[in-house]
């Protein structure tokens, strides 16, 4: 079902939000993103980082109301809501959980049905529409979000399902692996640095925005282009989905070599994003949980590296 039209809703992820008068002005010191390019039509990618640039969330950011709203896993909010709370005493922002005020459906070739409620969503990724209280966020060149207030949820998801198939939560992560956008979840919270999940080749990542927690191991690995370890996309043949965090091995070390970063189930065998060391992806030879577990085979991401113009931001 995931290569055909469809719909699911996103219950796999939290809403946390960060309000006030301070608020942009805070998450500016906080986020790798660069706010100052979100406005009422663009909604973008980022991080939190530890000041060693491990990335404790990831998310999608957008402008609400007055102040943002951030969807990410949502093991990892509790933590994020309590950690950022610490240093927004001293601004005139507010944080909070708004997870049950709102509800998300992902849309795979669904655009015909955001044109009946009114959503004109532009094929740029990164674009957002608005009307009669819905938000439209365009992910790739055929998915797209759908958010809305909770109390249009139950009609919401009855229009979409007359329109559209309605698939589980599996094909929507499909066609995240399959677009390459990794992502941190409780297992690799701290494990990569955002460069690791190719972050800034999504608009992530800002170079030119200034300080924030982690920006100078971030910048610093852009600069001087030492990072061994980065996201590939695979595929394998098994009988059991691994766990972001799952271990690659290699014959090239004897230890763990990189990490499962987001998998899903396709229509034969498994797809999913990894993190994995350089010398082992040039060398071929991956496999799941042990060198003698199954063996990965290397896919394309569907976009390029450019550091020149990734420093652009």
């Amino acid at each position: 079902m995931a290569d055909s039209a469809f719909f699911t809703l996103l219950n796999h992820e939290a809403l946390l939000a960060v309000r006030g008068p301070d608020a942009g002005k805070f998450l500016q010191g906080q986020l790798t993103c660069n706010l100052n390019y979100l406005n009422e039509s663009t909604c973008s990618l980022g991080a939190r980082c530890t000041p060693k640039g491990r990335m404790t969330s990831s998310f999608r950011i957008l402008q609400e109301g007055d102040g943002y709203l951030l969807a990410m896993a949502n093991e990892l909010l509790e933590a994020q809501l309590a950690d950022l709370k610490k240093y927004a005493v001293f601004s005139k922002s507010t944080l909070a959980d708004e997870t049950s005020a709102w509800v998300r459906f992902g849309l795979s070739g669904g655009d015909a049905a955001l044109q009946r409620l009114g959503l004109e969503l532009p094929q740029t990724a990164g674009s957002l529409v608005r009307a009669n209280d819905l938000l439209a966020l365009r992910v790739s060149d055929v998915r797209a979000e759908l958010w809305a207030p909770a109390a249009q949820g139950e009609s919401l998801r009855s229009l979409l399902a007359a329109q559209l198939n309605e698939a589980p939560l599996n094909d929507w992560l499909l066609g995240q692996v399959r677009d390459g956008i990794g992502q941190v979840f409780g297992e690799t919270r701290e494990l990569f640095i955002p460069q690791m999940i190719n972050l800034q080749a999504l608009g992530g990542v800002s170079f030119k925005k200034g300080c924030y927690t982690g920006q100078e191991i971030v910048a610093r690995m852009q600069y001087l282009g030492k990072l061994k370890r980065r996201l590939y996309r695979f595929s394998l043949t098994a009988d059991t989905l691994p766990v972001p965090g799952s271990e690659l091995f290699s014959p090239v070390h004897g230890s763990s070599v990189g990490e499962v970063v987001l998998a899903a189930q396709a229509r034969q065998g498994i797809e999913l994003l990894a993190v994995l060391q350089e010398d082992a992806k040039n060398d071929g030879r991956v496999s799941l949980g042990s060198t003698e577990g199954p063996s990965l085979q290397l896919l394309d991401l569907p976009y390029e590296l450019n550091s020149d113009r990734e420093i652009q931001r």
